[in-house]
């Protein structure tokens, strides 16, 4: 039985848009899977009536405090301990439940990860990864996009191996190509960082990597995973999000950049943790939530923490870190 936990009262919607999400999600979940509705527990019941969906299809675990995006996100987990964050991380840790997922404050987010299930064994710093749609149709991934606004060469090299290894358990990308993002192609251009980075990319057996690609080839398909520094990385997600609102502003449609809509992908796994942990946009609306759950959903079956947790643990990864 895979059991989801998910954070109800987390987003700028909840919990309306919460259980709603959780609501649709129920009616795609794959067999042997369970939903565990974390928050306060009368507001969630009450919605399931007025949708007429009966509370014993969910386990519902009451919470009685709210983390806000405004609180302290090194703060909330002592400050707040009844709090669906909490309590999730906690079942998490305990194994009570196999993902935690929740579109609540992101800082809070990423304490939870670090501080309670705790980066695997030999990771430096755990990233987090956007998705990149292709103009052939495909995707790619981008890491990292906020949560290392400074990072060393080595820290780089690990995304690398983190993105290859989200592409292709998750992703289901054969050999994906790694590339590193850079002002220019040549092996030799780019700051310190991106010049120390690419030696250690280009030593790492465990992944294919293809050298540097540019701003421009972000969305072809040069690359499968593209790996930056956290800072560079939001700077290029928050970009792309302006194009599509300014696009969909102007009442145009078009196909590809339809894809660029964050609610089809519901949200990404925080990369590197002794846990599956998921978190998603703070203004996500039932479609978003529900492609949460079900991204949780294919994070857990692909063992993915695991696998990571596998690959770092052998010579081969970190000998040259």
């Amino acid at each position: 039985m895979i059991r989801i936990g998910v954070d109800i009262m987390g987003g700028d919607y909840a919990p309306l848009e919460t259980t709603l999400g959780a609501i649709e999600a129920l009616k795609e979940l794959p067999a042997h899977t369970r939903l565990v509705l974390i928050g306060d527990s009368e507001k969630i019941i009450a919605i399931l009536k007025a949708n007429n969906v009966d509370e014993s299809s969910f386990d519902i675990i009451h919470t009685s405090e709210n983390v806000e995006m405004t609180d302290s996100a090194t703060k909330v987990f002592s400050q707040k301990p009844n709090s669906g964050m909490a309590i999730g991380f906690g079942l998490l840790k305990q194994k009570k439940i196999d993902a935690f997922a929740s579109a609540g404050n992101s800082g809070a987010m990423l304490v939870g990860s670090i501080f309670s299930v705790k980066a695997a064994n030999g990771i430096l710093r755990p990233a987090i990864s956007t998705i990149l749609p292709k103009e052939d149709g495909s995707f790619g991934i981008l890491l990292d996009v906020g949560a290392n606004a400074d990072c060393k060469p080595e820290v780089l090299q690990q995304f690398g191996v983190l993105g290859s290894l989200l592409a292709e358990h998750v992703y289901q990308i054969k050999k994906p190509r790694v590339a590193l993002m850079n002002i220019g192609e040549e092996e030799e251009k780019g700051n310190i960082l991106s010049q120390q980075a690419h030696q250690l990319l280009k030593a790492t057996k465990e992944i294919n990597f293809i050298g540097n690609v540019e701003g421009r080839d972000l969305f072809n398909t040069k690359a499968d995973v593209v790996v930056c520094d956290g800072f560079t990385g939001n700077v290029m997600l928050k970009e792309a999000e302006s194009f599509y609102t300014l696009i969909k502003k102007r009442g145009i449609r078009d196909e590809y950049f339809d894809r660029f809509d964050y609610e089809n992908y519901g949200g990404t796994p925080v990369l590197g943790v002794n846990g599956n942990v998921i978190m998603a946009h703070g203004i996500s609306k039932a479609k978003a939530i529900k492609n949460m759950i079900l991204l949780s959903i294919q994070v857990t079956q692909a063992n993915l923490s695991e696998k990571i947790a596998t690959a770092f643990q052998s010579n081969a990864v970190n000998h040259t870190l």
